[in-house]
């Protein structure tokens, strides 16, 4: 098992925050560890990869790595965000999950999962697209019907979902803002290396108004997930969004 904890500096008090990293082998969770390197507020407990819940959970006993974990962040798939929330159910310990394109099954799996221990699902933990999304609410609220919506997301080659999580969830937030949009008002690009740009516009008559958030290094959402894992420790059971852990 990849479990091994990583050494940690002397500067670090006993409120740390022990992150088991679900996915550390894959490009989040390798930015994840990497980010966690340099705060002083969080260290990684233990590093997952393929199978390694499975083997765990079958032991007499849970592994000391996994038992001094505050938090569980996972990026990995569908199959590994179902594998973080047994563990989680285990450990009694809070769920971040960064997968996206989550199976009908996953969902209620977490769904069960959130009556018993804090649980966040984020298709985005980067903070300025949680902005974003809040912004967008108001904009549909106060433009109204009169202003066509699209939303206009584009990705690097590689990205598989389309449209992506981001971007239903920049329509999700246009709906809760009292307009409807369609799927085909959602426009999917895979090209180049892009990270991720996302871009919700507003068009009326002799104006266009843009809600733009454009991703320039993946570390943002290594950082927001540190951030937002954090933040879920000591939270009452339930579901959160990245939302709630801004300022009232």
């Amino acid at each position: 098992m990849s479990n091994t904890p990583m050494t940690t500096s002397n500067t670090r008090s006993s409120a740390t925050v022990a992150i088991i990293l679900n996915g550390a082998l894959g490009r989040m969770g390798s930015r994840i560890a990497a980010c966690a390197e340099g705060d002083a507020s969080v260290r990684i407990a233990a590093r997952l990869d393929r199978g390694d819940i499975a083997e765990a959970l079958q032991q007499p006993s849970v592994p000391s790595t996994l038992a001094s974990g505050n938090v569980i962040i996972d990026f990995t798939s569908d199959a590994g965000a179902a594998d973080a929330a047994l563990l989680a159910a285990k450990l009694r310990v809070p769920l971040l999950v960064g997968t996206t394109a989550l199976a009908p099954n996953t969902e209620r799996a977490l769904e069960d999962l959130a009556r018993q221990v804090p649980v966040m699902v984020c298709s985005n933990t980067s903070l300025g697209v949680a902005v974003a999304r809040r912004l967008a609410r108001e904009a549909a609220r106060l433009l109204g019907a009169a202003y066509d919506v699209d939303i206009i997301e584009t990705h690097h080659t590689k990205k598989l979902d389309a449209p992506s999580g981001t971007a239903l969830a920049l329509a999700a937030s246009v709906v809760e803002g009292g307009r409807e949009i369609s799927r085909d008002r959602v426009h999917a690009i895979r090209a180049g290396d892009v990270i991720g740009d996302h871009i919700v516009q507003f068009a009326g008559a002799g104006e266009i108004l843009q809600i733009r958030h454009t991703a320039t290094t993946r570390d943002l959402f290594a950082r927001g997930a540190i951030r937002a894992g954090a933040w879920l420790v000591g939270k009452p059971a339930g579901r959160y969004r990245i939302e709630d852990t801004f300022p009232a």
